[in-house]
Formats: structure tokens, sequence, C-alpha cells
């Protein structure tokens, strides 16, 4: 399956700003990019691309005094096969977790482990460990919010979501990553393209999204507490600890949005060829 993907933005600042995007496929799934156009700017300024501590693949410029765009549009090669289900998938003992794992057991900026335990335990405790646990979750979180554009919030915990049952995908994603680390499950944020493909079209404008993984025997598996469906054709963008290590955007000082545009579509072949 051959999928376009790309956005376009634009911000402006007042004088020249630092800012950090992070807007690319993630480096693990590089391979998988038939074709891409450079990540652009207008006006044209000196980009430096590094990779973060979470190794995700970022932009870093300095945005002149005015309006600064960015864009970038390529072609993915997904799979076409929808996210794995693995029920057998077990727990692992903490003891025996990956050292590489640990840092998502612990709370984060918008995942309050501390205040949100006994709520884990009492409500997941009796069920059983491993994948049937994790999904339980994802099913209460589901259920639990109200999701609504009109809702977003940029300083809404976990424990927020869940008192006020309203969010966006980031919240789902964080009260879930609050819920999974509170019954020892590490979970981790990730933001990405998601357009709807083998799904009824939504008619709101096209955003990015953000999902969650959870790590069991096996590896890490994907839950969307926004949709609770599994869905074909994510594309990866960043992990992170929640939404506070894989900002879009982030600028070193204020700037407006102007311009926010997201594409993710499946192409045909000969489409391809024109791209």
């Amino acid at each position: 399956m051959l999928i376009n993907y790309g956005c376009e933005i634009a911000i402006s600042v007042t004088e020249a700003t630092p800012v950090i995007c992070l807007l690319d496929v993630h480096p693990q799934y590089r391979a998988r990019i038939v074709s891409e156009s450079p990540f652009r700017t207008e006006p044209r300024i000196p980009v430096l691309p590094h990779y973060d501590s979470f190794g995700n693949y970022c932009q870093r410029l300095t945005a002149p005094t005015g309006e600064l765009r960015v864009s970038l549009d390529g072609i993915f090669r997904a799979n076409g096969f929808p996210d794995p289900i693995v029920q057998e998938a077990r727990e692992i003992p903490v003891e025996r977790l990956p050292d590489e794992t640990i840092a998502f057991l612990a709370g984060s900026r918008y995942c309050e482990t501390d205040r949100m335990s006994q709520v884990a335990w009492d409500y997941f405790g009796a069920h059983a460990p491993g994948w049937a646990r994790a999904q339980a979750v994802c099913d209460f979180v589901h259920n639990h919010l109200t999701f609504g554009y009109q809702h977003a919030r940029a300083t809404r915990t976990a424990l927020d979501a869940f008192d006020e049952r309203i969010g966006v995908c980031r919240d789902f994603a964080h009260l879930m990553i609050a819920l999974c680390r509170c019954l020892n499950l590490p979970a981790r944020y990730v933001n990405g393209y998601l357009g709807d493909i083998g799904v009824p079209a939504d008619p709101a404008p096209m955003d990015f999204s953000a999902w969650v993984e959870v790590y069991l025997e096996g590896g890490w598996y994907t839950f969307d507490p926004r949709h609770n469906q599994r869905r074909i054709g994510r594309i990866v963008v960043a992990r992170g600890r929640d939404a506070t290590d894989v900002p879009l955007i982030n600028s070193f000082g204020p700037h407006t949005l102007k311009t926010f545009r997201v594409w993710t579509q499946e192409v045909a072949a000969p489409q391809m060829q024109a791209c």
C-alpha cells in the first residue's frame, strides 16, 4: 500500500526565534519511504537535522522575523494490514523489563502516576494481566472521554482528562499512558500521520494523530484509545514519554500559528510516478 503523506505549517514571530520541528517520518521507518521532497522552508533558511534523546528525527532552525512556512511531502509504503492483535502477549515483571523501557514506567509532565495509581488498581487490578489488561484500559479511556476539537487545551493532564471526561487524541493517549504505567505496564506516547484508510472518512480537517505503545512480551504494541480500532497505514513521526517530548513545532519564544495543513491518503502506483 502506498500512502501520500505531508504537511504545510506556517507560523509568525516578532523577532528571530529558534525552532525545532518534529514532522518527518521516524528513523525506524525511513526505509519505507518511496519518494520524498526535501524539508522546505519559506523563506529559505539553514536547517540542521539531528536526533533527540528518544531517537526522533528533528529539524533545527531559526525562524526570521515575520512568517515562516515549513512543508514536506512524500510517498510511504505501508504493509496494508491493521495494527496487530496479540492476545497471548504477557506482561513482563518489572525486574525483568529491558533497561530502555523503565523510563516509560515513571510519571511525566502530563501523566501523573502518583495521583492516579489508586484509580488504576481500583479499575483494572482484577483484570487478567497482559494484553487483556492493556486492552481493558484502552476500552475504558475510549468510553470515558468524549472527543471534540473544541475541547483542546494545552495544559490538560491525564488526571484532568479523567475528571473532565473530555479531550482530543493527546488527552486520550495521556490518560491511557498514565493508567498503564500505574499498572507497571511501560507505555509511551506516539504521534504521526493517520489517514482514513479502511474506515469512513472523517469530515473534519485532517490533523496529526496521537496514540499509545505498550510494552508486553514480544515488544511494543499499538493501542489507540481515541479510535479504539485497529487501523491501517499509521506513519510514526515521533515517540516520547508524553506530548512534552514530541511537539510538532517547539519554538523558544512566542509564535502565532497561521497555517496548518496535513494530508495522508492512499495512492495508486501510477499516481506515485507523478509525485
